[in-house]
């Protein structure tokens, strides 16, 4: 059987990254494209904060044309959904009726997901809902993702871990209240190395700035 051609979610991080290797090696879904909200204020992806230079140069390296969201800053939940409409024009323009997820256990965030694209025709892809965060993790790092914790919330975790790679050494010392995923908004990731691009990214560790009650850690493509 023929796997659906899809979009893949694109947080430029680790899940969305070994979400499409996943759906590569299942055959769930033939992804043609990449689709990304990144922040206009600030030039950066969404919630994650990289620079779009570095979804750019992520987006070559994976050899798909990348679908950019530009959002206000603020963004009202009404602005939000209307500019995700007119990019969900772009993805039907593909012929494209299904859209891949890295989304691992938030039921809230599937259901939503699942309610603003089933009047679309659009059916979702997860495929690597349910499974057990501590060894998805080591999963991740064993396929050769290299990513960096770009996005640390204070809160739950200290800030000293921005910047650092997410790999067993991280793994070792997250608290035990911290999912090993960051799936609860913990820490977010970018990556810059694995076997879903041509080749890695070089990339030099910018400041850490605290920001919005989160701290950043800038990557600046080389």
């Amino acid at each position: 059987m023929t796997a659906p051609k899809a979009v893949l979610s694109w947080s430029s991080g680790k899940d969305c990254a070994f979400a499409l290797l996943e759906a590569r090696r299942l055959g769930l879904a033939d992804v043609v494209a990449v689709l990304t909200t990144t922040n206009e204020a600030f030039d950066r992806v969404a919630m994650h904060g990289t620079r779009a230079a570095l979804l750019a140069r992520q987006a070559d390296a994976l050899g798909l044309p990348l679908i950019e969201v530009p959002l206000p800053w603020p963004c009202s939940n009404e602005e939000y959904e209307s500019r995700m409409a007119a990019a969900m024009d772009q993805v039907a323009a593909l012929g494209v009726r299904h859209m891949v997820f890295g989304d691992l256990f938030l039921e809230d965030v599937r259901a939503y997901r699942e309610e603003k694209l089933r009047p679309l025709g659009v059916e979702a892809i997860f495929p690597l809902w349910g499974r057990p965060t501590h060894s998805l993790a080591r999963d991740m790092i064993a396929a050769g993702i290299d990513a960096r914790l770009v996005t640390v919330d204070p809160r739950h975790l200290d800030a000293s871990f921005a910047g650092r790679r997410f790999d067993a050494s991280l793994l070792a010392d997250l608290p035990a209240t911290v999912d090993p995923c960051g799936e609860r908004g913990e820490f977010h990731t970018a990556v810059v190395a694995g076997p879903m691009f041509s080749a890695p990214i070089p990339v030099t560790l910018g400041e850490t700035v605290h920001r919005d009650g989160f701290v950043y850690t800038d990557l600046i493509p080389d």
